[in-house]
């Protein structure tokens, strides 16, 4: 696997606060894509949907949600990707995890908070990129409220592929519609979206808008709207590096350094 990538983004309705019934409902819908795709992304928070209240109870059952992405990456045979809420030295982290089918394991911390859900004032904020390699890949996770910070996801030659998982709302789906393609046409780079639907437990509703941007700003594949589904899409990082070959806007870029 090294010029083409089979990804797989996963649209779903969660159980809200439920991580048994979540893990059930993922494991029966990702049995059909056993060796036909090498990495699933699950939405933002997928074992629990976005809550902060009982994040104590969600963090008692993360090692269990990871040993889950392990298996089901084994049995599989890909790569799987998603957040959950990480309790680490009396701090709790919105963390995506990237897991492997050999065992292999890396995280990304959540950078932006979202201070209107007072995000803050539970979750600690990371700092490291954690770009994931996958062959030749090189991929970029983020996490939601990441997406409206072009700065922190700039493209310093350092990724071919950003992916955003998230629980955003459908009173905002023009702006995350919008934001997926420019920070695939600015960063001249794959962007896959990956967001639920259904009503969460505090009454917010989404519609999905699950959807794989190329560098150009195309669309090449999109969840229905309010639907759980599955949309794979095969990617060739041979026509990303032409693309950028023709048409070298990263030459022109402007130096700068994120100071943490």
């Amino acid at each position: 696997m090294t010029d083409i990538l089979r990804l797989s983004l996963i649209q779903s309705d969660l159980h809200w606060g439920d991580v048994k019934a979540n893990l059930q409902h993922f494991s029966e819908t990702l049995s059909v894509l056993k060796n036909k795709t090498d990495l699933i992304v699950l939405p933002e928070m997928f074992s629990s949907g976005f809550m902060m209240s009982g994040k104590d109870e969600i963090a008692s059952h993360t090692d269990t949600a990871i040993d889950w992405m392990l298996e089901q990456a084994e049995l599989l045979n890909s790569h799987i990707m998603g957040s959950l809420i990480v309790k680490e030295n009396e701090s709790f982290y919105n963390r995506m995890y990237t897991v492997s089918p050999h065992g292999d394991v890396s995280t990304y911390d959540k950078r932006h908070l979202f201070r209107m859900g007072n995000e803050h004032h539970h979750f600690v904020g990371g700092k490291e990129k954690g770009i994931v390699r996958i062959g030749e890949w090189r991929i970029r996770p983020i996490v939601c409220y990441d997406l409206r910070f072009p700065v922190w996801g700039r493209n310093q030659q350092d990724y071919d592929l950003l992916v955003c998982v998230a629980n955003w709302p459908d009173a905002r789906r023009d702006v995350w519609n919008t934001l997926l393609k420019a920070r695939a046409i600015d960063n001249q780079a794959y962007v896959a979206g990956v967001n639920r639907i259904g009503i969460d437990g505090m009454g917010l509703n989404y519609a999905g808008d699950t959807s794989l941007i190329d560098a150009r700003g195309r669309v090449l594949g999109k969840c229905e709207d309010y639907k759980e589904s599955i949309e794979t899409v095969s990617i060739s990082l041979i026509d990303l590096q032409s693309f950028r070959k023709k048409f070298p806007v990263y030459l022109d870029a402007d130096d700068f350094e994120i100071k943490l």
